[in-house]
């Protein structure tokens, strides 16, 4: 049970979640229903997909949700890159949180492959 807990991509996306919804709190009131909620609906997804994609019976539709996973990646990438030339960010946050998600994408596409050479081996005469 709760395997997606040891899972380290698991773990540093649900601490990406929890900095950016930190950072978010001095963005300005305005921006509340706007990039704010958008970012953090992205970031959110990102670890979210992690748990339902384990939590499939195949292979194939787990690294679906990881595709899905990478996808929101990107998409809180650009929302930093926004942020940040609206100057939402200092630069070191926006630094550290690139840095972030850099890691977690690194680490989602190696447990991609991983999964593919998995499936790959399975299907082995």
């Amino acid at each position: 049970m709760l395997g997606w807990k040891k899972l380290e991509v698991w773990r540093k996306a649900h601490q990406l979640v929890l900095d950016i919804y930190n950072t978010t709190k001095t963005f300005p009131a305005e921006e509340r229903f706007r990039l704010t909620n958008q970012l953090c609906r992205s970031v959110i997804s990102v670890p979210a997909n992690i748990v339902e994609g384990q939590s499939r019976q195949t292979t194939k539709e787990y690294l679906q949700f990881l595709y899905n996973a990478r996808g929101s990646l990107e998409e809180t990438r650009y929302y930093l890159i926004l942020a940040n030339d609206l100057n939402y960010l200092t630069d070191e946050e926006f630094k550290l949180l690139g840095e972030s998600c850099e890691t977690i994408s690194k680490m989602l596409n190696s447990l991609i492959l991983s999964l593919k050479e998995r499936q790959k081996v399975a299907q082995l005469p």
